[in-house]
């Protein structure tokens, strides 16, 4: 069986987490880690590796948030440095995807399933994660063609 990919959403008190199922097709949301402050990344560093090793991942996605005009602000140079940190811990790859509207997509898509304004926040992160990883296997799937 191929490793899975996973694919991570880097907040500022959260990462939302997803991976692709066995064949690299689909992404599931599984979880959002929580920190209480923006700079304690030790047991978020912890946790991700605990889920490569659960879920048997080989490569990691990380969403890249530039601002729309393409520029890097503060949060991807954020995470840029996470990148390098889980590069380093994990000895796996880390691919930048761009992350762009994935919230806004997240968002639109709760508010179509009919999910309460004051419960969207507990799932975005996650969600967004799910956005992330399946841009980047649907580029993968593009690849292949």
């Amino acid at each position: 069986m191929e490793k899975r990919i996973m694919g991570l959403d880097f907040g500022s008190k959260t990462v939302g987490v997803a991976v692709s199922d066995g064949l690299g097709i689909t992404a599931q949301g599984v979880e959002i880690i929580r920190r209480t402050s923006e700079n304690k990344l030790r047991q978020t560093c912890a946790r991700i590796e605990a889920l490569i090793e659960e879920y048997q991942v080989g490569k990691l996605v990380l969403g890249f948030p530039k601002h729309m005009n393409n520029s890097i602000g503060e949060r991807a140079e954020k995470s840029l440095a996470f990148k390098e940190m889980l590069e380093r811990r994990t000895g796996l790859e880390v691919v930048m995807w761009d992350e762009r509207l994935t919230t806004v997509e997240a968002n639109r898509t709760m508010i179509e399933a009919g999910i309460r304004r004051e419960h969207r926040k507990e799932y975005v992160d996650e969600l967004a994660a799910v956005f992330i990883l399946q841009g980047y296997l649907d580029f993968l799937a593009a690849q292949q063609k």
